[in-house]
């Protein structure tokens, strides 16, 4: 700061003497500033004066605790070849060229577990804890420091119920207004190309399953890698204990690390936290000024760093006021994850059970794989597994306001929160992002405007198409991102052909 002081007065003296030599006194040309550079310049000017302390730890060796974790949940949650998962799964918390760096890797069939060895001898281990999925241990250690626990749904078996409650198909013919050869075309055009490595597509209409189909080796039953489609779930975890009472959306969140006297993050509310403008400051690839050479980022290390990572999102300091500026940063769900605990075991509940008894068995979705950390907190910022239908179940909750079967499980009012632009994100000139959903606001997607949807790295997708009454759930294999989403796109356009509006 002193420099840029020290250096304008220089400027001005300079262009005086400039224009005093010409005989005119005519001003500089304003530089044009990009929006990317208006953004970012209106970002700086909010900053506040705190230090940024970056995640400790060899990047290489969180590099290989996201493979090894990868690596476990695609074996013994979704159940793929391990060299196959190796090539085409889950790039986000293991990048595909640090992979070549890890080709030491064993896979303990009897112990539920793979082993990564780095090149200095350090191994990472992931290891299978049943309804809790996979967990990457800290290094030295055989187990997590929580006891796992088996949570099982009170549901009958699926196929004695009809969708969506069930798995039982509809006998009922598909309205008139549908062209179903149309919807037809638009699943073919979703699994155009082998490439894409589609793996399953579910698209329902007022509840009603109209277009399914999946890849060879995947069926309805495939828990397959959701990534931060579990942001939108965290916000229906938290949207149900708004509903029962437990907390308000716009309370400031008693985050117990914020509670001391003159602690300016006691002043952030649970809605600036949802909706990613919590102004903490915590780094991540997705900022706009991500800089690499500032050290490991804090938005994957709560993911890989084995360590509680409520606590490190917790005791990150401000970088800006909160409400002021948009960031999709992991610190806001993980936050949310945080209260999620702290409601619910501060009324007396079970916190692993609590998303299967208040939620999924009121929705039909019977087996969610929901994975933690070694402390036994939910990593819903992005470790679950889901299968195509439950995630269509979920959009199915939103389609219809938050209830189910007369029941009210999110408050009113809650579903157009998640779906209308953050206030941040539209003063950084960005209509992409709500509550912990993204909005179709620039139109990304050839749907109405009036569009939003859970998304995951990979290309893990749940549109709600609330004008056609539409959930359209797409999952694929990360490798083939790119191309599945060129051809999910072809395919949106033709169901918006085959489906008339309300």
């Amino acid at each position: 700061m002193q420099t840029k002081l020290f250096l304008y007065p220089i400027l001005f003296i300079g262009l005086f003497l400039t224009a005093c030599q010409s005989g005119t006194t005519t001003e500089p040309e304003p530089t044009e500033m990009s929006p990317r550079e208006q953004m970012l310049a209106r970002a700086d000017s909010l900053e506040l004066d705190t230090d940024y302390t970056p995640p400790p730890g060899d990047p290489l060796s969180h590099h290989a605790s996201g493979f090894a974790k990868i690596l476990c949940s695609a074996v013994f949650v979704t159940g793929l070849d391990l060299d196959f998962a190796a090539e085409n799964i889950g790039y986000f918390t293991a990048p595909y060229e640090e992979r070549a760096k890890l080709t030491d890797r064993k896979l303990d069939k009897e112990n539920k577990a793979v082993h990564i060895t780095l090149p200095d001898g350090t191994v990472r281990t992931a290891k299978y804890y049943g309804d809790q999925g996979c967990i990457c241990l800290p290094v030295g250690e055989e187990k997590p420091f929580f006891t796992p626990k088996d949570i099982s749904s009170t549901l009958p078996d699926p196929s004695t119920q009809p969708w969506p409650m069930g798995d039982a198909h509809s006998d009922d013919p598909i309205p008139e207004e549908i062209d179903i050869d149309k919807v037809k075309a638009a699943v073919d055009s979703a699994f155009a190309r082998p490439e894409g490595m589609t793996a399953a597509l579910v698209i329902s209409h007022k509840g009603r399953i109209i277009g399914e189909r999946y890849k060879e080796g995947i069926d309805m039953h495939t828990q397959l890698e959701s990534w931060s489609m579990g942001k939108s779930l965290t916000a229906t975890l938290m949207g149900v204990l708004i509903q029962q009472g437990v907390y308000e959306l716009h309370q400031p969140a008693p985050v117990p690390e914020w509670q001391s006297e003159g602690d300016p993050r006691a002043q952030i509310r649970i809605s600036d936290i949802m909706h990613m403008s919590s102004g903490l400051r915590f780094r991540a690839p997705q900022d706009p000024d991500f800089d690499p050479s500032l050290g490991y980022p804090d938005h994957i290390y709560v993911y890989t760093g084995s360590v509680n990572s409520f606590e490190w999102a917790a005791t990150r300091p401000q970088q800006w006021p909160p409400n002021t500026v948009g960031r999709y940063r992991n610190s806001d769900p993980v936050l949310t994850n945080y209260l999620i605990r702290l409601g619910v075991e501060g009324r007396g509940g079970d916190y692993l059970s609590f998303p299967q008894r208040a939620l999924f068995d009121k929705i039909g979705i019977r087996n969610m794989v929901m994975e933690t950390d070694p402390y036994g907190n939910y990593l819903l910022q992005g470790y679950e597994f889901g299968t195509a239908r439950d995630w269509n179940r979920l959009g199915m909750l939103y389609l219809n306001d938050g209830v189910w079967n007369g029941e009210r499980l999110l408050p009113e009012g809650f579903v157009d929160f998640v779906s209308t632009l953050a206030p941040a994100w539209e003063a950084d000139g960005r209509p992409i992002y709500g509550g912990f959903f993204w909005i179709n606001g620039n139109e990304s997607f050839p749907i109405p405007k009036d569009a939003y949807y859970m998304a995951g790295a990979g290309g893990q997708l749940t549109i709600i198409i609330p004008s056609h009454d539409l959930v359209v759930v797409k999952l694929s294999h990360y490798k083939g991102s790119r191309i599945s989403g060129e051809d999910l796109n072809k395919a949106l356009a033709l169901l918006m052909e085959a489906v008339p509006e309300s």
